[in-house]
């Protein structure tokens, strides 16, 4: 089965399932991946989050159903997709259609449709992706952990971004590039010293962990930090271009986007449990980062 339709696949899961419960491993399980899995490609892919996708798309038939009848409840309607009381489905309805359910049956009023979501071909690879495809033995991070939302929920830092702020602000990260002392052989001798690492470990459906971290060599002072061991994978790794600063943040969202819109639908591999590591490096006054995908042979 090849990419395009188990992703079709899953989105006609989630269609049949929006005035029910729409299990979420069930997705991704059409999809021949884990929940974080899709839950982390499927913004990059479609510009917008699942849950928001799947919210959209219940307010859409929602919307549909009190206009075409002049005898079904909103409270009915409410309960049917996934609303516990008619407060916060009014309140859901108004944010995405800007009227209230009673108001979406007067003749002429304007509503918002967002149709189904399907995934087909489409003409991209105009623009060269570098990349490289190494096979590396197991190795040793250490660093700073942290475990959020895929949904960017909870309290703060509530991204990974965040984090690095926050870790900056206090110095961990200088005092963690300090105590990584040298850098492993397979690493990249431009590299710097704190990386990001993502998705090394199971936290739940809803929840990746994700590591501001040092390889670990001879030199390093682990002490206090939580040590994760990667095992042996195969690795797709894609390089950016030498960049300032201020271009970091599009640069990455970039590259993630590419490989997930172009080069993983077409390359025959997957990821293998969506281990991602963000390696950073530079020279002569730029930067760099290598995102690297744990993938195998599909």
């Amino acid at each position: 089965m090849d990419w395009l339709e188990r992703m079709n696949r899953a989105m006609d899961y989630i269609e049949m399932n929006l005035a029910g419960d729409i299990e979420l491993e069930e997705v991704a399980r059409r999809a021949c991946c884990s929940t974080y899995q899709f839950q982390r490609m499927f913004p990059f892919i479609t510009n917008v989050p699942l849950a928001e996708y799947i919210r959209r798309r219940k307010l859409t038939l929602a919307a549909l159903e009190l206009q075409n009848s002049s005898t079904a409840k909103v409270i009915d309607v409410a309960m049917k997709y996934g609303y516990e009381s008619p407060v916060s489905f009014a309140r859901a309805f108004q944010a995405l259609h800007g009227v209230t359910p009673a108001m979406a049956r007067q003749d002429g009023i304007a509503l918002k449709a967002y149709p189904r979501l399907s995934f087909q071909i489409t003409i991209k690879g105009v623009d060269a992706m570098n990349y490289r495809i190494e096979t590396k033995e197991a190795f040793e991070v250490f660093g700073m952990e942290r475990v959020f939302r895929i949904d960017e929920d909870g309290e703060a830092p509530n991204t990974p971004a965040q984090l690095w702020q926050e870790s900056h602000a206090n110095g961990e990260v200088e005092r963690l590039a300090v105590n990584a002392g040298d850098l492993p052989k397979f690493v990249s001798q431009d590299s710097y010293k704190v990386h990001g690492i993502c998705s090394y470990r199971d936290t739940g459906k809803d929840t990746f962990p994700y590591m501001l971290g040092a390889f670990k060599s001879g030199t390093s002072n682990e002490a206090g930090y939580s040590t994760v061991t990667i095992p042996a994978l195969t690795w797709a790794i894609f390089p950016s271009e030498p960049i300032g600063w201020d271009a970091f943040g599009d640069t990455i969202e970039t590259l993630y986007r590419r490989f997930f819109t172009e080069w993983l639908p077409t390359s025959g591999y997957e990821q293998a449990d969506g281990l991602e590591l963000e390696v950073y490096g530079g020279r002569d006054g730029l930067h760099s980062v290598e995102l690297w995908f744990a993938v195998r042979k599909v």
